[in-house]
């Protein structure tokens, strides 16, 4: 059995590049505020927003801690967790949750990594006042670059005390204690869009889920174009964040069935809210997968991806090609990808290296809209 080690880490199957790491210095400190606390007793233990598993399986090895609970919004990020515990034969001692009473009943430390979204914080804490018990602490850690003060004030609508500890190494952790009890989620939340259709599409979105329920300029952009995608019995709208273009595609081409998919847990179910909302839930099927990684060579029709450009908050294309790659697998010949993407970044010939042919449909000084046919 290979002993913890920080550098043996590895986000596959996320991206891998030079510049992209599996842990980094808010990790660590994050373990060494808490240890005052874990150090005598290490029950009780819940981690949110681990990203490779440094968390976790620093606690594990660092503190002897055991049935340690875990939430992971991202389906990479869970299974990059379970490919780092086996390395170090650590895949008994955790298991992974919802953002719910099973994760933090008898919660009395959680270490959580900061996102980025203020909503997602808000769900978070929201969740540990309502399920965890009133001794709980919260030790929250980020990169300072990625820390604001608005963070402190989210923390103290939930919480008695808030205290910003020392920045090391360009990270900060918060220390959040005396939860002021449970209060109502405000989530999921919900907006109506003009889309042309006649009638408005309803979006709904959880904390986490990327634009909440907002409809994303891109989409917007590509939407109208997509009446002129091929004829087919099914879609999959990949990626589906808010469940937007699921939603719309079902609402454009009556008989056609959609698969929409998405990593995020939060996305997910932020989709289900969205199909249900506009009545398509019958023919809307929505499905938390990393990719397309459960679809078959050669089984689809039609794709329909409006991709990311960051990893986390990194701007980086490698999700995007990683994407693109998985629709070029799972299409079959003569299907179609239908991407919308910023126009800087010039993705016309990654997808016809990664997919087929690629044209291009629409353009604007901020995006383009491609389709790409799979040719063979």
């Amino acid at each position: 059995m290979t002993r913890f080690d920080f550098s043996l880490l590895t986000r596959a199957p996320d991206v891998e590049a030079p510049n992209l790491q599996a842990h980094d210095a808010a990790d660590r400190l994050l373990l060494d505020s808490s240890a005052a606390r874990l150090s005598p007793d290490p029950n009780g233990i819940v981690t949110i927003g681990d990203r490779y598993g440094a968390l976790t399986l620093g606690a594990i090895s660092r503190f002897g801690a055991r049935d340690l609970r875990v939430h992971q919004d991202a389906l990479s990020q869970q299974r990059a967790l379970a490919v780092n515990a086996a390395r170090f034969g650590l895949q008994q001692d955790y298991s992974s949750h919802g953002l719910g009473p099973e994760l933090l009943q008898g919660a009395r430390t959680v270490l959580l990594q900061l996102p980025r979204s203020l909503d997602a914080l808000d769900e978070m804490a929201c969740a540990i006042v309502s399920f965890a018990g009133n001794e709980v602490v919260v030790f929250a850690g980020g990169r300072v670059k990625h820390m604001s003060v608005s963070m402190n004030g989210v923390l103290e609508r939930y919480f008695g005390t808030v205290t910003a500890g020392l920045a090391r190494q360009k990270a900060r952790v918060i220390c959040a204690s005396s939860p002021l009890g449970s209060l109502p989620s405000r989530f999921p939340v919900t907006a109506s869009h003009d889309v042309g259709l006649g009638r408005e599409l309803e979006l709904y979105a959880y904390g986490s889920t990327f634009g909440a329920a907002a409809l994303d300029a891109g989409t917007r952009f590509l939407l109208p174009f997509l009446a002129q995608a091929r004829p087919a019995d099914e879609a999959i709208d990949l990626g589906c964040g808010n469940g937007a273009i699921a939603a719309y595609l079902a609402l454009l081409r009556p008989s056609l069935r959609v698969i929409a998919t998405d990593q995020s847990s939060s996305a997910v179910a932020s989709a289900l809210r969205t199909v249900q909302a506009n009545g398509v839930s019958g023919r809307v099927h929505v499905v938390r997968d990393d990719a397309l990684s459960a679809r078959p060579d050669g089984s689809a029709q039609l794709i329909v991806l409006n991709p990311p450009f960051h990893i986390g908050g990194t701007i980086h294309t490698g999700i995007a090609r990683k994407l693109f790659a998985d629709a070029g697998r799972v299409l079959a010949p003569g299907g179609e990808l239908w991407t919308v993407w910023n126009s800087h970044l010039q993705y016309r010939q990654a997808l016809a290296s990664l997919v087929g042919p690629t044209r291009q449909v629409a353009r604007s000084p901020r995006f383009t809209v491609t389709c790409s046919t799979r040719d063979r």
